[in-house]
């Protein structure tokens, strides 16, 4: 699979996670330092696909570092990459990206709740990302996530509306 490269985007996955309820993971974005938790705090699992690494790696890559999950399989991905910027105002980091684009992957969970452990992923291997978790119903998505990433989400749900629950 050709990963979308252009200059000022940064390629990325997102993993939209979901359980045999039809019910989607959001994690609450933690607080960075010297930053302000967003109005919109939740999102799903995402993250950079590094030098050399296929798209659906990085997918189940993230997945583990953000969440502890390993217990998951594929059940499709977006047919397309999809593109967002990030206002210069947004978060305390110097950014070298103009935004991201993202290759996204359903993934179904196979586990049970315990397994997911925002807090100390991969047995405290990885930095927390998140400070909470939930699931949802995929319709909530749009309202719970940073608008500036509300028209991928959109998209996302189009792609992934056969996975997920009304």
């Amino acid at each position: 699979m050709m990963i979308d490269r252009h200059p000022d985007y940064r390629p990325c996955v997102g993993v939209m996670l979901i359980n045999g309820d039809g019910l989607v993971f959001v994690g609450k974005r933690k607080k960075e330092r010297g930053s302000t938790l967003p109005s919109h705090p939740w999102q799903m699992p995402q993250g950079g696909i590094d030098d050399g690494e296929a798209p659906q790696a990085a997918a189940f890559r993230e997945l583990h570092e953000e969440t502890n999950v390993r217990s998951a399989s594929v059940l499709g991905e977006t047919p397309d990459w999809y593109r967002y910027d990030i206002p210069k105002t947004y978060g305390a980091k110097v950014r070298s990206w103009r935004g991201q684009t993202q290759k996204w992957f359903a993934l179904r969970f196979n586990g049970v709740d315990e397994e997911i452990d925002v807090l100390r992923p991969g047995d405290g291997a990885y930095k927390a990302e998140f400070s909470a978790w939930r699931w949802v119903k995929a319709a909530e998505l749009p309202g719970l996530v940073v608008p500036f990433k509300r028209d991928v989400y959109l998209k996302v749900l189009t792609a992934f509306r056969p996975f997920v629950s009304d």
